[in-house]
């Protein structure tokens, strides 16, 4: 597929939400979400029970900020144009980030994000709102774990025994330092009580793995995908009870650049990964930390070069995000040797920027396959936009 680069001055005009055929492929639709905020990221998809496909993402001036908050478009059976956002998060003083939709055995249906200040990610809850009308609307924000440094990125899974595992990361500091990402760590909120409590169990030797994204294999076995945050390879550990505990993560074949990844189980049993194929090794482009064009505006302390190169096994940021790519398994995760780039460009991501258009990454994917075989992926484009892509079961050649 031949790929031409926008100009990121074109991207506001293409938010309309409109699906349209992509012209190099007609197994492949394209569209720019409609939103009314500047920078637009972390998109997450699900289906609703009546066949509604939704995608959530916050969006604001920048990540970090406190007006950035979560928002939802909606895709209805049969229309061509994805909703208005609704605005599903409201405190003035958070960041509210990285949103997911649950939903749950019982037909309820779950809003979860988190929420700092600032930069500080050590110091973030992850909240829910619970929808009992199908999703039409929501009750109030709670609480849904108030262990300081705890975030989420990737769904429930609910194992054979009716146990709720919901992946988190731990974003851990230490003493005298502001969170810069080296030291964070996985695990598990496990509820076996359908949401009423939670327990934290925490993946052995998980130090820079985080996003855990988990998936059911077969009966109690299941397997996990994390993102790295030395940039190096897309980490796999694995389960054989139920996900009550894993495997310490270990790399696969495919690289990692310390952005998001998503995979989903296709209907055929395969694995559908969506990520970005790139690692530290293919770029010498390097930021301080996530925050630092932030970090002094709140009254925090910016994260200076000094403590940078005196820290040992240091988080690495800024590596270019590009390209997009969607890479298959048939061997339970094991290998991927099918592999597509849905999106290409160079990725520039040493900057938040979306006011000054400075962006131009394509991260933090979503992916599902819907219930007549067609994947519909989601996914960041220059920070200003969230891009939808439905990929026909053509475009992979059946």
């Amino acid at each position: 597929m031949t790929f031409t680069a926008l100009d990121p001055a074109e991207v506001p005009t293409l938010m309309t939400g409109k699906v349209r055929p992509n012209a190099t492929n007609d197994a492949r639709f394209d569209a720019y979400l409609p939103s009314p905020c500047v920078q637009n990221h972390a998109a997450n998809l699900a289906f609703l029970p009546d066949g509604t496909l939704t995608c959530v993402w916050f969006g604001g001036t920048m990540e970090g900020m406190g007006d950035i908050s979560v928002y939802m478009s909606r895709l209805a059976p049969g229309e061509t144009t994805w909703s208005q956002p609704e605005k599903l998060s409201h405190d003035p003083t958070k960041s509210e980030q990285n949103p997911l939709v649950f939903i749950a055995p019982d037909g309820a249906i779950w809003l979860l994000y988190t929420s700092q200040t600032s930069g500080n990610q050590d110091g973030a809850v992850v909240k829910k709102r619970v929808s009992t009308d199908g999703g039409r609307t929501f009750g109030d924000a709670e609480i849904l774990c108030d262990i300081p440094g705890t975030f989420i990125r990737q769904r429930i899974v609910v194992n054979a025994d009716g146990a709720w595992l919901l992946p988190v990361f731990r974003c851990v500091t230490e003493a005298g330092r502001r969170w810069t990402g080296d030291i964070d760590r996985a695990g598990v909120l496990i509820s076996r009580d359908a949401g009423k409590s939670w327990q934290l169990v925490e993946v052995p030797e998980s130090v820079g793995a985080v996003h855990m994204n988990i998936l059911p294999v077969r009966g109690n076995k299941m397997v996990a995908f994390y993102r790295n945050r030395f940039a190096t390879r897309i980490l796999r550990s694995r389960s054989g009870d139920g996900g009550m505990t894993w495997s310490s993560p270990e790399p696969t074949e495919l690289p990692n650049n310390n952005s998001s990844i998503q995979a989903t189980r296709l209907e055929d049993n395969a694995i559908a990964m969506v990520y970005n194929h790139s690692d530290a090794g293919m770029s010498d482009a390097r930021r301080l930390s996530l925050y630092d064009e932030i970090e002094d505006v709140e009254g925090s302390e910016s994260v200076e070069e000094a403590e940078v190169a005196s820290r040992q096994n240091c988080a690495v940021w800024g590596v270019p995000r590009t390209p997009l790519s969607l890479a298959i398994s048939r061997d339970g995760g094991e290998t991927f040797p099918i592999r597509f780039d849905l999106d290409m460009g160079d990725g520039y991501c040493l900057s938040n920027n979306s006011t000054d258009m400075l962006n131009r990454e394509f991260s933090y994917p979503s992916i599902v396959q819907g219930p007549d075989g067609v994947l519909h992926v989601a996914y960041t484009y220059f920070r200003r936009a969230i891009k939808y892509v439905r990929l026909e079961p053509s475009f992979f050649g059946i």
